[in-house]
């Protein structure tokens, strides 16, 4: 049996995914492109092939979505396609091609293995001594990269190293190649390369103990400016002053001054604020967040305030109100993130709070209560640390909007249908719910079905 064209992009030599037919006597069909319509014979007994479906590849790769191009129904595991209507697809799902299953064909969706997939491609080789860390010897963990020299370490045992160098106040050196670090961040790119050489060479892993105590020393969540003094002089003047002027600007409030008790100093180490662009000291010991908790970025909201120092024209400081508690935070309007940016749902929510009579702010203030008593489930919370936020937690503004919306998914979730306006509460649950793609570009669909739910199909059924 022979595929039909392709819509989309070129194919590939290797198929990704095949049609494996139950009945011996046909051909199992290759699926070798992103997007690929299949043509075959769909009943025992047809002389000629028809195009019946097309399957589209998944970005993650390991899923794919089937639409129904025929003029019949066709199903899926059961589940019936009408015509021009889609689902997602998966490993192992039963497809027939025609509404009769004793006089159609069967077909099992089966996806080919990555290895497989790929033979043809071009392979990289990688040294595993070069993804080791030179102060532990072993593969990195949450691997780190400093600058200028963009050597890599363990986060835990580069953060060591640091809080070393600056007790004995000196400058930090590159542990590798003692160059003068001046700044150092975390690597994500790396980050992947280390989990694939540790499942390749999984005799390099560590213990659990081990990982935990790295842990435990790790303190580098966002960039850190090591050295933000004026330049190291050079042979060679320099070709213009942006540079130094550039430094100048980014120095801190507590640079050469000294305020509450402590003063910077050569070897202090700087956050840069993700939201004013300034620079604070990195001073993790005091008990004053600088890091928002949901994305791990630094923000200098707090500290200042608590060092009662307020914006001037000299340094970059942020008003002590944009980095705050999530129990001291408000909100006046819905983010425009809610219910995955359905504006016919944010509007019917909306309606529903204005019905109740209360504030939006009332309704936040109610579900935030039975977020901090753990009365819902937190595993669609997208930010970092979900199991651990409270009402006493500090969240950056763009965190706290995503924490609304899914607290007003909660609200409408929970919401009994005979208290939503009339035009709502006669909508049936779309499959896929908050998962749907087709909300997003058909304004009929979005306001056709209930997209605040759960999906019932698909690849999450959460």
């Amino acid at each position: 049996m022979e595929t039909g064209e392709c819509s989309g992009s070129k194919p590939d030599e290797n198929p990704w995914a095949k049609l494996v037919s139950s009945d011996s006597r046909y051909q199992d069909v290759d699926i070798n492109s992103n997007e690929m319509i299949i043509c075959s014979e769909i009943t025992p007994t047809s002389t000629e092939k028809q195009s019946w479906c097309k399957i589209m590849r998944g970005q993650d790769l390991i899923s794919a979505t089937i639409q129904n191009i025929s003029s019949h129904t066709i199903s899926v595991d059961k589940a019936v396609l009408n015509k021009e209507e889609s689902m997602a697809i998966k490993c192992g799902n039963e497809i027939i091609t025609g509404p009769d299953g004793k006089g159609s064909l069967i077909f099992i969706f089966k996806l080919m293995p990555i290895q497989e997939q790929c033979k043809n491609h071009v392979e990289i080789s990688l040294d595993v001594e070069n993804t080791k860390c030179s102060i532990c010897l072993n593969v990195w963990h949450d691997v780190v990269t400093v600058s200028p020299c963009l050597h890599n370490f363990c986060n835990g045992c580069f953060s060591e190293w640091l809080r070393r160098s600056q007790k004995q106040q000196k400058g930090v050196l590159c542990p590798q190649c003692r160059a003068v670090v001046h700044s150092v961040g975390r690597n994500h790119f790396l980050h992947n390369i280390e989990e694939v050489v540790l499942q390749k060479f999984s005799s390099l892993r560590r213990s659990n103990e081990e990982l935990a105590l790295l842990d435990k020393y790790a303190s580098i969540k966002s960039n850190l400016v090591v050295r933000i003094g004026k330049s190291v002089p050079r042979k060679r003047p320099s070709p213009s002053l942006s540079a130094e002027n550039y430094e100048t600007e980014l120095l801190c409030p507590q640079c050469g001054t000294e305020l509450d008790g402590y003063r910077c100093d050569q070897t202090t180490s700087h956050l840069q604020c993700q939201a004013c662009g300034g620079m604070m000291p990195s001073r993790p010991d005091i008990g004053v967040p600088q890091h928002c908790l949901g994305c791990n970025r630094a923000f200098c909201g707090a500290y200042w305030r608590l060092q009662g120092v307020s914006a001037n024209g000299i340094a970059r400081v942020c008003n002590g109100e944009t980095f705050v508690p999530i129990s001291e935070r408000t909100i006046s309007r819905l983010p425009i993130s809610t219910h995955q940016n359905n504006q016919y749902e944010q509007y019917i929510t909306e309606r529903c709070i204005q019905q109740s009579g209360k504030t939006l702010q009332d309704v936040i203030s109610d579900w935030i209560v039975k977020f901090n008593n753990r009365e819902i489930d937190r595993s669609r919370l997208p930010l970092l640390h979900a199991e651990t936020i409270t009402v006493g937690t500090f969240l950056c503004y763009d965190c706290y909007e995503k924490l609304v919306a899914f607290l007003l998914y909660w609200y409408r979730v929970s919401m009994p249908k005979r208290l939503l306006p009339p035009d709502a509460s006669q909508r049936e649950d779309c499959w896929y719910g908050y998962d749907c793609r087709t909300q997003h570009h058909s304004e009929d669909h979005a306001q056709k079905r209930n997209h605040v739910c759960r999906p019932t199909r698909g690849t999450h059924r959460t």
